[in-house]
């Protein structure tokens, strides 16, 4: 398994490069084709109070907006791709859906791998709802970049958070091109549920097994009774251990910071250090 169709997510002008610069360093390790994609929304239709006349110059105004962004963006991902040689293409929408549009799902659902910027997380702005949505309800396994994360790293110390789903199966295997390059692989157990309570230092046994044979060098660590949230005992091992890669799965809501382990809050991704891949 490798991943050989990349889609890079280019939602705004600010992280544009980051996504970009993510893609062509993965690219070259895989041999993989990029696609460069960019949904651009039309403008909805501002009204002039109080007699709610619709006002056709704002809306205008708004598209123009819009659409310097869009070649913007199309011109930092173009730049670098024809620099460093990376076989490309390039995809951008203009819909009143945006991301949610059948079109670029489709052309996300047939990526092997997303790549994405965390952004900002503080501004939780309508725009940036519809990317999250899009980006988990692809299907495909996303590759989420830290704010703060400005160049592509090596990844030699990676990290499973294993809870037993089926979500966090589907991540570990998701994750396997990456996880077979690294130098250390731990599957981590936090309070592991079930039949592993009878004996929890198994947690993840059969895990570990399986990525075995698939060249991973992989170890196992399980932490009962912590007192903790998930989320933190995740944390602080990410801090610890100087992890490169968090995998994990990722759940139900409309917001990352709702997504992972059912429980793990929006504190968890805002502070994140480590790339992180996430299914569901």
């Amino acid at each position: 398994m490798s991943y050989k169709t990349i889609l890079a997510a280019l939602d705004s002008k600010a992280n544009a490069k980051q996504v970009t610069d993510f893609s062509v360093a993965l690219a070259e390790q895989f041999s993989a084709h990029v696609i460069g994609l960019h949904a651009e929304t039309l403008a909805t239709v501002p009204l002039i109070a109080p007699m709610e006349i619709p006002d056709p110059s704002a809306v205008e105004a708004l598209q123009q907006a819009a659409h310097s962004e869009t070649k913007a963006v199309e011109a930092i991902f173009r730049g670098a791709m024809q620099s460093d040689g990376v076989p490309f293409e390039w995809r951008s929408y203009i819909c009143t859906a945006g991301y949610s549009s059948a079109n670029v799902m489709e052309c996300a659902r047939t990526a092997d791998l997303i790549v994405a910027s965390q952004g900002n997380l503080a501004e939780a702005a309508d725009s940036r709802a519809d990317l999250e949505s899009f980006l988990f309800e692809s299907g495909r396994p996303l590759l989420l970049i830290p704010r703060l994360m400005t160049r592509p790293q090596p990844i030699h110390r990676a990290l499973i958070a294993w809870n037993g789903s089926k979500e966090a199966a589907r991540a570990a295997f998701d994750a396997l091109p990456l996880l077979k390059s690294a130098d250390s692989v731990e599957v981590f157990s936090v309070d592991p549920p079930g039949a592993s309570r009878d004996a929890p230092e198994l947690a993840g046994t059969d895990l570990a097994a399986s990525l075995s044979r698939h060249g991973v060098k992989v170890t196992l660590r399980t932490e009962e009774k912590l007192g903790l949230p998930a989320a933190t005992a995740i944390e602080n091992r990410l801090a610890d251990q100087s992890i490169d890669l968090l995998v994990m799965g990722g759940y139900g809501h409309s917001r990352w910071w709702e997504m992972l382990f059912g429980g793990v809050t929006r504190t968890m991704l805002e502070s994140m250090t480590a790339l992180t891949l996430l299914s569901r």
